[in-house]
């Protein structure tokens, strides 16, 4: 029987589904089987748990094989009042225990979060109870005195403390924002207003954040109530923007907005409004369920597995007395902090916004959040303010470097917006430090970037070009000519290294001394004082999206991909593509090919068609190794396979560069650029005013000065020195296959 120690698993989803919940239950019975643990999975929810029988059933390795891409959940969901009653839960407690279980793995939300809790509480007295009635030995019920509680939160509003983003919440965001990128197309042929309702009752973060990443004209959100007067406010800025030749309006609304009173603003009251007094042709869209479903995004597969395996890792280390946890996301790793804690602090909001304490539920949905929503209130502007007396007024240039990357379109549209709303004269600079050197410069206005939100590529245009000596003076012209006081500039490793070499100048070179802005947008994520770059997210789901198309021609027919992915010498796309799609095996810069890796590698997958798998999934970097190729890994694997599996391969290829940017670049390319476009006006006029290269690092916004550079990056394989993600390296070999029998 089991000892503490080595004690079983439960693992239930509860509530509504999302987006990303087989991931998490993949890595759950993964991670425990890995570690000598038997899992069992409770169908249905908590009905399934008072129900028992086959709907408590123990999990092998293979039972959650090939769910990674699925919506939904495949153990089901659903809602049970009789687990809220004492017979309820005693049949519960019941069904657990006699399969030894005492640990217990939810995902849900906070409602089926709390009904855990109150079931852990009550463990001790229902297994005394069905002693009592001779339903349980005492023997048993003395095994197991305590249930241990860890919780994943599974919900799309992103509406939970403990969290930086629930699970299911990245994909909906997907959903809302191909569903309006699609409706503008549409209402700009018509010069059509669109309202549009997005899930969210207590929680504005869906409506907020897919208001910013589709360049909505207007949002209403349960946090921040509108002004009252707010109906003749969005009928002049509607009116505003047809003057200056917007053809087309979409407005976001939450299904939880209110005014200032809490009375509700319905889609259907904004639609009556604009008809009535503009006489606009106004359409409305609900898009309902559409929000929770389909495959998930590729963040929401590699987190929601990450967080899975850490729930494990939560209850074997757990002593039965401690405090349930939380298993949450900060700064791209989990993080795990106390359940009901969380669970209050995310109920606090709803009270605050039903008292209308609505700076207070503000403040505590967190900075980015307030700050995300002062950005939308400059940017949807028909046309920027008029410049408060005596503020400084800058000629601020933006250009772009390196390779194109899905979002360097965001960032340079908030940039311009942002710039100008603050007085400044922005100007575009062509074809990006070619372009620099010979006064290939223009001056933007508010409309240069309409439309320009959610396209992909560089509309400036862009090039991998390098700085050389001879160049230095010519640049130093064009500076002095169009008496630039500042650049940002948005791009990838050749931007940074160009940057660089006008910084380590400055000296001898006077135009130099100016403040320098490097944003980075690179789909390989390998630039310093950043842990994410603009574009890398889009890439990734473009990859996961090809390998789920390539996994389903595989499993008819015995066969074994060996995909190719970009990077250079940087192994993040392959690393998280693996970790998302659930490859075998992945090969890495960072790590090299070995021969003796590929015979290892090639007796698994024989041992494993032989014993009757379908499918074989091999990542590979680019630039894994120069004498391994993609070519040659096939070659190999064909020949040792020995009739067992074909081998066939993917180059992927430029697609991964292409493509209109995921929300997460959007809303990360407007948080950043807005920082540059601040940073480049506080530093303008300084002595000495900084050049650094801005990020995301432990979920906030950093500043690292560029002459730094060196000391962070391996220059000559232009990749930093210091990779977060190769902290995920042993999960994703954790999960790839069974652990041999002992």
């Amino acid at each position: 029987m089991n000892s503490h120690h080595k004690r079983n698993i439960a693992v239930i989803t509860s509530g509504g589904d999302s987006q990303g919940m087989n991931a998490a239950l993949r890595a759950v019975v993964r991670t425990a089987i890995a570690r000598g643990v038997s899992v069992y999975a409770v169908y249905d929810g908590y009905k399934g748990m008072v129900r028992g029988g086959d709907a408590i059933r123990q999990m092998t390795w293979d039972s959650v094989g090939g769910i990674l891409h699925q919506g939904g959940t495949i153990i089901g969901t659903a809602r049970s009042p009789e687990f809220r009653t004492r017979e309820g839960q005693l049949q519960a407690a019941k069904h657990l225990v006699e399969r030894d279980i005492d640990a217990l793995i939810v995902i849900g939300g906070d409602g089926s979060l709390t009904g855990a809790n109150e079931f852990r509480k009550n463990w001790a007295g229902l297994l005394a109870e069905l002693v009592a009635k001779g339903e349980i030995s005492q023997e048993l019920a003395d095994r197991h005195p305590n249930l241990v509680l860890a919780g994943l939160v599974g919900s799309i509003d992103n509406d939970m403390f403990g969290t930086d983003m629930t699970i299911g919440a990245d994909t909906a965001l997907h959903r809302i924002t191909e569903a309006i990128d699609a409706i503008a197309s549409t209402a700009a042929s018509h010069q059509r207003v669109f309202v549009v309702e997005v899930m969210g009752r207590n929680c504005g973060y869906l409506a907020l954040m897919s208001a910013i990443a589709t360049g909505a004209n207007w949002v209403f959100i349960p946090e921040s109530p509108p002004d009252q007067g707010w109906e003749d406010e969005l009928c002049r800025m509607l009116e505003s923007s047809r003057v200056v030749g917007r053809r087309h309006s979409i407005i976001v609304v939450a299904e939880g907005a209110r005014d200032r009173r809490g009375k509700p603003i319905t889609s259907d009251q904004v639609r009556r409004l604009l008809q009535d007094r503009l006489g606009e042709d106004v359409r409305v869209t609900i898009l309902g369920h559409v929000q929770r479903g389909g495959a998930p995004s590729a963040f929401d597969r590699w987190h929601s597995t990450m967080l899975g395996a850490d729930a494990v890792d939560a209850v074997l280390s757990a002593g039965g007395d401690d405090e349930p946890v939380l298993i949450g996301l900060r700064q791209s790793r989990p993080v795990r902090s106390p359940l009901m804690e969380a669970v209050e602090k995310t109920h606090q909001v709803a009270r605050l916004i039903a008292a209308k304490e609505y700076d207070q539920a503000m403040a505590l949905r967190g900075g980015s959040f307030s700050e995300s929503y002062a950005i939308l209130r400059t940017i949807i502007r028909a046309h920027p303010r008029q410049p408060e007396p005596g503020a400084k007024r800058l000629r601020l240039a933006i250009l772009h470097a390196g390779a194109p990357a899905p979002g360097m379109n965001t960032a340079a549209r908030v940039a311009v917006r942002l710039g100008l709303d603050a007085g400044h004269t922005i100007l575009g600079v062509r074809n990006s430090f070619g372009g620099l050197i010979q006064g290939d410069i223009f001056e933007m206005d508010w409309m240069s970037v309409h439309g320009w939100v959610a396209k992909g590529g560089a509309e400036l245009g862009t090039n991998r070009k390098l700085i050389a000596p001879g160049d230095l003076a010519a640049i130093a012209a064009q500076i002095q000519a169009h008496r630039i006081d500042g650049i940002l500039m948005i791009g990838g490793w050749a931007g940074y290294r160009n940057l660089y070499e006008m910084a380590r100048h400055r000296e001898d070179i006077p135009a130099f001394r100016i403040p320098m802005v490097c944003l980075p947008a690179t789909i390989n994520n390998n630039l310093p004082g950043s842990e994410l770059s603009i574009g890398a997210d889009t890439a990734l789901n473009s990859i996961v999206a090809d390998v789920d198309k390539i996994k389903q021609s595989a499993v008819a027919t015995r066969r074994c991909f060996v995909v190719e992915v970009m990077g250079r010498e940087c192994g993040y796309l392959a690393l998280m593509s693996g970790l998302a799609t659930g490859a075998e095996r992945i090969y890495l810069p960072e790590e090299g090919i070995t021969l003796a890796d590929l015979l290892t590698d090639v007796t698994n997958l024989r041992k494993d068609f032989a014993g009757g798998k379908r499918l074989g999934l091999i990542i590979r970097n680019e630039m894994a190794d120069p004498v391994y190729s993609t070519a040659f890994i096939r070659a190999l694997f064909e020949k040792e396979g020995q009739g067992y599996f074909d081998v066939r391969t993917a180059v992927l290829g430029h697609v991964q560069q292409g493509g209109n940017p995921t929300p997460f670049d959007r809303i990360q390319a407007t948080r950043l650029a807005a920082h540059a476009i601040r940073f480049l006006a506080d530093e303008a006029g300084k002595m000495a005013p900084a050049c650094v290269a801005i990020g995301l690092q432990g979920g906030k916004i950093s500043f690292t000065n560029l002459l730094d550079l060196p000391l962070l990056m391996d220059m000559e394989r232009q990749r930093p020195l210091q990779q977060w993600w190769l902290g995920l390296r042993s999960l994703s070999t954790l999960l790839a296959r069974p652990p041999e029998p002992a």
